[in-house]
């Protein structure tokens, strides 16, 4: 029987950490130091030097470091906040969470990320944000971005939930906004054994306000300054992001030659458009995403065949119904739009054997070849 291939696999990753990370365990549970402590301030200084930002605040999960990079940017409830159609639906509800509305725009046909133009043509006096989703694993145009920000007196606030270790020419993902948020969900690149999450910024009054608000609004045990909320990040997951962190470049490696390979071995296979990577980004490839008709006829056969397989994401957040007093209809974003009905995840992960890939290839090509056959 031929052996399936997983969307993704973690076990490898965690064999290889494994022997560093059950001794802090033992002694985490030894002394109860559960919550915040030297492990967390240690992770949070390592992630800062990898990122090359001053300051990086360890919190539970990706929503609440948006809602918090959000909140200390000085969003409010009525407040506009413009991010792209084709996001998570953190990004909006995080938002949503504050009393702010997202503004939803189009995205760029051959990277899947935000346009510009569509930012620009988006602002209105009500703007006190715009937020580049770094999606997929590289970063988005911020090139175009930072200047239209800057000339419209608004902050970039990255969300770079999909892009540990992605770099543009300015810089790494997470570092090239005035704030940014990120998530530390297992299948990320960087990934906890949990939940986790991080805010990460220059701006050391902005570090102030998220550390106090994560933590009850409090910067000295029942002194209480703000009104906040919990979202702190656990010690022991922050043992597991250590470990990991110091495997990130070589992980990030392996993605980058399993893309690599991809792009070889699908690139002659008819209906399959691949995808592209912005001149000058460093893409970590936290998922690869081909686009192709009948997608939904071609998952179907994969995950048949015993082929791991995703869409990333099937319905653009401005269609949701969770969004559906906003007024958004169908046609307004074209370019989302028809990529939510053709993208197509393959099995994306460090340890992604070649042998593997040339399985997926060989089903994904006797698929495309079905739908182009005549009938009859």
């Amino acid at each position: 029987m031929t052996e399936n291939v997983p969307f993704l696999d973690l076990s490898a990753q965690q064999a290889e950490i494994i022997d560093e990370v059950l001794p802090k365990w033992r002694e985490q549970f030894r002394s109860a130091a559960f919550v915040g402590g030297p492990e967390v301030q240690a992770f949070e200084t390592e992630y800062a030097a990898y990122l090359g930002v001053e300051h990086v605040i360890g919190v539970s999960n990706g929503t609440d470091a948006l809602e918090l990079a959000y909140r200390a940017a000085g969003v409010g409830p009525g407040d506009e906040v413009i991010m792209p159609a084709n996001t998570f639906i953190a990004t909006a509800e995080a938002a949503s969470r504050i009393g702010a509305v997202p503004v939803f725009v189009d995205v760029e046909d051959e990277y899947l990320l935000l346009d510009p133009d569509a930012v620009e043509a988006a602002v209105t006096e009500r703007t006190r944000a715009i937020v580049p989703v770094h999606l997929f694993g590289q970063t988005a145009p911020i090139e175009a971005l930072a200047p239209l920000a800057l000339r419209h007196g608004v902050p970039l606030i990255e969300d770079a939930a999909q892009s540990q270790g992605a770099s543009s020419p300015a810089g790494r993902a997470g570092s090239l906004g005035r704030i940014a948020a990120t998530s530390f969900y297992p299948g990320k690149n960087l990934g906890a054994a949990g939940d986790g999450g991080a805010v990460m910024t220059d701006d050391a009054e902005l570090a102030g306000i998220v550390r106090e608000m994560s933590a009850h609004g409090s910067a000295v045990k029942y002194v209480h300054h703000r009104i906040g909320f919990n979202a702190r990040l656990d010690a022991v997951q922050a043992t597991v992001l250590r470990a990991k962190l110091r495997h990130l470049d070589a992980w990030n490696s392996a993605r980058q030659e399993a893309a690599a390979w991809y792009g070889q071995i699908l690139s002659g296979i008819d209906g399959v458009r691949l995808p592209a990577v912005r001149p000058g980004n460093s893409d970590v490839w936290h998922l690869y995403v081909i686009r192709v008709q009948e997608r939904d006829r071609v998952l179907a056969e994969l995950t048949a065949a015993g082929i791991g397989a995703g869409i990333h994401y099937p319905t653009p957040v401005h269609l949701t119904d969770a969004y559906a007093h906003l007024g958004y209809r169908r046609g307004q974003f074209p370019v989302a739009e028809a990529a939510a009905d053709r993208i197509l995840s393959l099995p994306m992960f460090p340890h992604l054997l070649e042998e593997q890939q040339e399985r997926v290839a060989a089903c994904l090509a006797r698929s495309m070849r079905s739908a182009l056959e005549p009938v009859g």
